[in-house]
């Protein structure tokens, strides 16, 4: 029953909807079936699959409004749940900000959904972590990861006759392997929709390269460097600082996108000309949902959705060629500047070249590739500035070629720096829900060493 179609789902929420006493009500209705694997020390620990559907309705009464959820839809139940939340609106203060629910919308048809990650079962998961392990194993190598496919669907509704259904997949593969003394890691963690499009072996091949070539690793002193950043490494840095292009942060002085006495950056070549960011919900490579307000399955990105009140996503750029051409405004702040509302991205893709890794690599005279970070924490929100450590292979490269393992570095960083810095861009490859090339960043700062693996 987790997975409803479209007319299931939309005969509960005109039913939710009939029920209503108040002067407006919303109805957000999701299901999914997540399954997963988890293995350690080469073996399997943890294996499952679980099925929630849940219904949250939202009563308002002028501008106070209440919630309640529920996961039982019996009549009674739901008639319930309507009484609830319109009793509790009624104890509500007034919000000062609310918005009246937007009508009937427009919404894309989106390809978030694959047939062959729905299918999905546990001989499946079974054989994926195998292929994984026994490669590992045959290697005197030690194997840990994790996978978890979704499938699933987000529904919403309101009294003023919006709404919206979409059915999603997503697959998350994560693999660690170290070497028998422990002094090499190596990672390796793509996403897809589809999982015909994961292979779990080639995948964990990968990480046991870096793992083998990263053991006896060398000390190199702190400082500015030339660095190839893998996807992996660069992708928190870069959501980071798409969450933060939202205009009421900007407009309120709590944003690298502040200008100083007033305004925004807005217009402004704030980056390299070679750094432009769109979102797509339609894009064949990351599919997302066409509405905000929804959740349900994988393929929403792990970046946002818009906000809960269903504005449509549509294709947008948020910088070209440097310039910042959009940030997203809520439908207060809209109304509140006298402009459209934007709802933030599901994903972002970020534009790049035709270069592969290994023709970074080629390319570099004296550097440092970095497979990803982790521990990322805020310096400075303001400015963008945090810190964080390499992981799980770092490597020293000189005349084009790879030529021994480093410690791990500290770095503190800003990528609206590291995106001045720009000496070249990769193909972009999906990563942590977006599309992201590698990147080449000259005077990349690294601030201390780590001996952690």
């Amino acid at each position: 029953m987790a997975i409803l179609t479209k007319e299931e789902a939309k005969k509960i929420v005109d039913k939710v909807l009939a029920y209503s006493k108040a002067d407006e009500m919303s109805v957000s209705l999701n299901g999914n079936r997540t399954g997963n694997i988890r293995y350690a020390r080469n073996s399997v620990s943890t294996s499952g699959e679980s099925d929630n559907l849940s219904l949250a309705v939202t009563a308002v009464y002028g501008k106070r409004s209440g919630t309640a959820t529920i996961n039982e839809f019996d009549d009674a139940s739901l008639e319930k749940t309507v009484r609830r939340a319109e009793e509790i609106a009624k104890l509500a203060p007034e919000n000062p900000e609310y918005m009246p629910m937007l009508g009937p919308q427009t919404y894309l048809e989106t390809g978030t959904y694959s047939e062959s990650t729905a299918k999905i079962d546990p001989e499946f998961r079974a054989k994926a972590a195998f292929d994984s392990i026994d490669p590992c194993k045959k290697k005197n190598l030690t194997a840990a990861g994790y996978m978890e496919d979704t499938t699933g669907f987000a529904c919403i509704g309101n009294s003023k006759g919006l709404f919206g259904y979409n059915r999603s997949t997503g697959v998350d593969f994560s693999i660690t392997v170290r070497t028998a003394d422990g002094l090499g890691s190596g990672y390796a963690n793509p996403d897809v929709n589809d999982v015909s499009k994961l292979n779990t072996k080639a995948t964990t091949e990968i990480a046991m390269q870096k793992a083998l070539a990263s053991a006896s690793a060398r000390a190199l002193e702190p400082g500015k460097y030339t660095v190839i950043l893998e996807p992996t490494a660069s992708v928190e840095l870069l959501q980071n600082m798409m969450r933060s292009m939202d205009a009421r942060n900007a407009d309120e002085g709590r944003s690298f996108l502040s200008k100083k006495g007033g305004g925004t950056r807005l217009g402004e070549k704030l980056f390299d000309e070679r750094v432009t960011f769109i979102s797509d919900p339609m894009n064949a490579e990351l599919p997302l949902s066409p509405f905000g307000g929804g959740g349900g399955g994988g393929g929403q990105g792990r970046f946002g959705g818009g906000g809960g009140d269903g504005l449509p996503q549509e294709k947008r750029t948020w910088i070209e060629n440097g310039v910042v051409k959009n940030m997203y405004y809520s439908r207060y702040w809209a109304d509140k500047k006298g402009v459209k509302p934007i709802p933030a991205p599901g994903g972002f893709i970020m534009l790049g070249g035709t270069q592969s890794l290994a023709d970074l690599i080629k390319s570099t005279d004296k550097g440092i590739l970095v497979t990803r970070f982790w521990y990322i924490r805020a310096v400075d929100p303001q400015t963008q500035l945090y810190t964080g450590l390499t992981r799980d292979g770092t490597f020293y490269i000189e005349n084009g070629q790879i030529k021994f393992p480093i410690k791990n570095f500290r770095f503190n960083e800003s990528p609206v720096i590291m995106l001045n810095n720009v000496e070249a861009l990769g193909k972009p490859v999906r990563a942590g829900g977006n599309l992201i090339p590698p990147m080449k960043i000259r005077d990349f700062t690294f601030t201390s060493l780590s001996d952690a693996v």
